[in-house]
């Protein structure tokens, strides 16, 4: 079977890489290059299935509770399993009780259990949610890693859109650039920052909840950090505003007066493409497969997609040579 994957941010990656575990011929056409401009690109990389039930649906908990294990698989030591901490100022301790009264998955704990996890927070919060059954990963390095296992196993990557006749099905994981042939998606705009700091040290994302702009800072290498992340109903790709990069510092200076002298190494945005209930889709149509919506889910929730989508173009091989030896 040969299928022609549209698109290489995470979810393109990851059909990709169950189609070709399962033998197809893959080629992918990668609309931006190397993915540097697709809304993976700004992700925070959090596998937070237990936290992000605050917001979402109870689908979004039931398909990512597999994705830390598939990611393993998939690129051994790209997975750090240690929870999320979830901590909020004592004005808004209102907002930490609303948020343990919407998710399972935690413990409560208090400021010395917070010390304990991460020591640089000592003394700053009372009381705190620690889901330890969540990871995160660097998604960057969760990309490249997944592209070059990609090439090793004979995938190509295409910089011009091959002619759709020479494949027997494509997989159309586009997200925003879909929107022009699908007019259900809207597009959902997420800006963030990358800070650097030897001032401060985390061992798991930490998000901060407020009543206004609820923060996650997730731990990178070499001292860098993630901050994120706005959600704007926009689909325009233009610069952060000033508002946003105000907010963004202000909750990351309350987290920590550290991140007042952090350097400033990137400022992002990316825009996600989501459905009206937010959730994702995994859709045929003739001899194309869509993944779409994933809205800002995407690393946690692009594994079970795209298995997803891999029994469904198995299914259409299937069919197409049981039509062929019916012909015959």
């Amino acid at each position: 079977m040969r299928v022609l994957v549209k698109g290489a941010g995470v979810a393109g990656l990851a059909v990709a890489y169950e189609l070709s575990r399962h033998g197809a011929q893959v080629s992918i056409w990668d609309l931006c290059r190397e993915g540097t401009t697709a809304a993976s690109w700004f992700a925070g990389g959090m596998l937070a299935p237990w936290c992000e039930r605050e917001s979402a649906e109870q689908p979004v908990l039931e398909l990512g509770i597999g994705a830390a294990d598939w990611w393993e698989q998939a690129l051994p030591g790209s997975v750090t399993r240690g929870g999320t901490l979830v901590v909020a100022p004592a004005r808004d301790q209102a907002e930490l009780a609303r948020f343990a009264s919407r998710t399972t998955g935690f413990i409560s704990i208090d400021e010395d259990r917070i010390a304990a996890l991460e020591p640089d927070l000592a003394g700053r919060f009372r009381h705190g949610l620690h889901f330890a059954g969540e990871a995160h990963l660097d998604p960057r390095a969760a990309l490249a890693g997944l592209r070059g296992k990609l090439e090793a196993s004979g995938v190509g990557f295409e910089g011009n859109e091959p002619s759709n006749g020479s494949f027997d099905l494509i997989v159309d994981c586009t997200g925003m650039a879909r929107s022009a042939v699908d007019s259900r998606l809207r597009g959902v705009r997420g800006e963030m920052l990358i800070l650097r700091s030897s001032e401060i040290m985390l061992s798991r994302p930490v998000r901060l909840l407020h009543p206004r702009i609820p923060l996650y800072i997730v731990p990178r290498s070499d001292n860098r950090f993630m901050v994120g992340a706005t959600m704007i109903e926009s689909d325009s790709p233009s610069p952060i505003t000033a508002r946003s990069m105000m907010e963004l510092l202000n909750a990351a200076y309350s987290l920590h007066p550290a991140f007042g002298e952090a350097e400033i190494l990137e400022v992002g945005v990316g825009v996600r493409p989501a459905y009206a209930d937010n959730m994702p889709r995994v859709e045929r149509s003739g001899s194309v497969i869509s993944i779409n919506g994933l809205y800002r889910h995407g690393f946690l929730l692009a594994p079970a997609m795209a298995q997803q989508a891999a029994k469904l173009a198995l299914k259409h091989c299937d069919a197409r040579e049981l039509a062929h030896e019916t012909d015959r």
